[in-house]
């Protein structure tokens, strides 16, 4: 709504406040552009160790700003698509790695149990010692290996839901 009044001109604004990974700033900045948003610059932006919230405004009398606002959502649900797959690749890595860990000290435990005993039982420490050393070592090689995995098994589809976002932003900045 843009009203004439002397020489200044009335927008009316709607508001956004997103809160994204600091390193993907940049994308979401560009792809909100797309659909009318931009930078609020009265507001100060808020940063968090690994996030960061932006205010953002756009005008409210945006010609069609309902097909722009259907494409946002379907740009959001893709840009949370992407962080949910970029966070699987770590998330069971890490899992299997400290099941593995957890594992190997419960032998080391029955190492030390086995050569505190009166009498000691020499043999039995040896024998469990060997896996829970294997315990120790085993998580750092493991949870490359399961990154280096699931690497491959989701960039395809990482790329595909990009390409699918800029095939959106393309559509709203054709109707801005």
């Amino acid at each position: 709504m843009q009203v004439e009044k002397g020489n200044k001109t009335f927008v009316g604004y709607e508001y956004k406040k997103i809160t994204v990974n600091k390193n993907a700033v940049s994308m979401y900045l560009d792809c909100y552009k797309n659909f009318g948003w931009f930078i609020d610059e009265n507001v100060a932006d808020e940063s968090g160790k690994s996030q960061i919230s932006i205010q953002m405004k756009r005008d409210r009398k945006l010609i069609n700003r309902v097909e722009l606002t259907r494409l946002q959502k379907h740009f959001e649900a893709c840009a949370n698509e992407i962080e949910t797959l970029e966070k699987s690749k770590t998330s069971t890595a890490a899992v299997c790695a400290l099941i593995v860990g957890v594992i190997g000290t419960v032998f080391m435990a029955g190492s030390t149990f086995a050569v505190t005993h009166e009498p000691p039982v020499i043999w039995l420490c040896a024998v469990l010692a060997v896996p829970g050393f294997a315990g120790w070592v085993l998580p750092y090689f493991l949870y490359h290996f399961m990154i280096r995995k699931r690497t491959k098994k989701v960039f395809p589809i990482i790329e595909a839901k990009r390409e699918e976002i800029y095939e959106i932003c393309e559509k709203g900045h054709s109707l801005l």
